[in-house]
């Protein structure tokens, strides 16, 4: 079995063990340090992506947002990079926009990713060299427009003033929970860009970038340099993804 149909497998088991603890009251916790809730759907997709996805591919690395990283990783050819439920507030508060995203990377680089969200049942992939699809159909990122005719998926915060060159860009602002998802929807060209300016963890956009890159889009982070991944601390300078207006956001950013 090729990498992709891997992850596609996985992604449409993991929306299975999701889907019956969604809206079921599942178990929650706060984990230490500000990081948020975990669930116990989280941490049940989690176990059954590790066992699955090891078992098949047992010389790839494991980056997971719901297991405890180590240097391990580092040292292989081949990673995946998982979050096993993101968007894990709004799968709490009953909203369906949460997604299982997963990844594989190899040499700091994307060349497989699965975006899946179980309840309006999306499914996002793509492979290295091949394009990106949303339920086998073919994506294609925005072309290049006027900044203010733009639509770019961001948090409020990011319309701080200080982190602007100088006027905040008179773009549309929405905003789903998903940063997985967010980008997905970069590469269908629903949305023109999106960003996220602070620092951002790699389970949340390797599978992301790479179907915003293969949809015909640009990833970077927030400076305008290449997102590498199986970083030592798996975190990226933030990211802008967009389809012709990239440039645009880069060079309005402070």
């Amino acid at each position: 079995m090729r990498d992709l149909d891997l992850l596609i497998n996985a992604a449409r088991a993991a929306g299975d063990i999701a889907r019956k603890y969604f809206n079921a009251s599942p178990e929650v916790w706060e984990k230490s340090g500000g990081q948020g809730p975990v669930t116990e759907a989280d941490l049940h997709v989690n176990r059954q992506l590790e066992a699955d996805l090891q078992a098949a591919r047992p010389d790839y690395g494991w980056l997971s947002e719901e297991t405890e990283d180590g240097s391990a990783r580092l040292k292989t050819d081949r990673q995946f990079i998982i979050d096993p439920i993101d968007g894990t507030r709004a799968f709490i508060e009953g909203s369906k926009d949460w997604a299982h995203s997963i990844a594989i990377t190899e040499n700091g680089l994307p060349v497989a990713g699965v975006i899946y969200l179980p309840m309006p049942d999306l499914l996002y992939a793509a492979e290295i060299g091949q394009g990106a699809t949303c339920n086998g159909a073919r994506l294609t990122a925005s072309e290049d427009k006027p900044i203010d005719a733009a639509t770019v998926l961001s948090a409020k915060p990011n319309m701080d003033p200080k982190y602007w060159a100088a006027l905040v860009p008179p773009f549309k602002r929405t905003f789903r929970s998903s940063l997985a998802y967010r980008l997905a929807l970069v590469g269908e060209g629903r949305f023109d860009g999106m960003l996220t300016l602070r620092p951002t963890w790699e389970w949340d956009v390797a599978a992301g970038a790479l179907i915003v890159t293969e949809a015909g889009g640009i990833v970077s982070d927030q400076k305008g340099q290449a997102a590498v991944f199986n970083n030592p601390h798996p975190q990226i300078n933030g990211m802008v993804a967009a389809g012709g207006i990239h440039a645009a956001l880069i060079d309005a950013l402070a």
